[in-house]
């Protein structure tokens, strides 16, 4: 049997953006979704720099071709940290997440460390 080879399909993502805000209501689900498909561009790229198809990503992380296509649907499924690493570890990453203080946010914070200038 031939081997499978990674061809990424063209996609213009800001060109899509563009269009896509003509639509009632887009803008609103979009934003509400915003760090899922921060996370789904981030998968995206790695296993693109990384040559793998979704079938080799599954065989990696034990896992199923459409397991792996959930994964990488933003909006439809939340993964669990486990999860996240070894997707990180099948496409050659390493995990990294991070809270980032809202701006103007009050001066009760939750957990975020603020960086002071000085």
């Amino acid at each position: 049997m031939d081997e499978l080879k990674y061809e990424p399909v063209s996609h213009n993502h800001k060109a899509f953006l563009k269009n896509a805000q003509k639509r009632k209501g887009f803008s609103k689900a979009y934003n509400d979704l915003e760090e899922e498909y921060t996370l789904v561009r981030e998968m995206l790229s790695a296993r693109s720099k990384s040559g793998l198809t979704q079938e080799a990503v599954a065989e990696l992380m034990g896992t199923t071709k459409s397991a792996v296509s959930r994964l990488e649907s933003a909006g439809k499924h939340a993964p669990s940290l486990t999860t996240l690493k070894k997707y990180a570890q099948a496409v050659g990453c390493h995990l990294k997440i991070k809270f980032i203080p809202k701006s103007g946010s009050a001066k009760h914070t939750t957990g975020c460390v603020k960086q002071r200038a000085g």
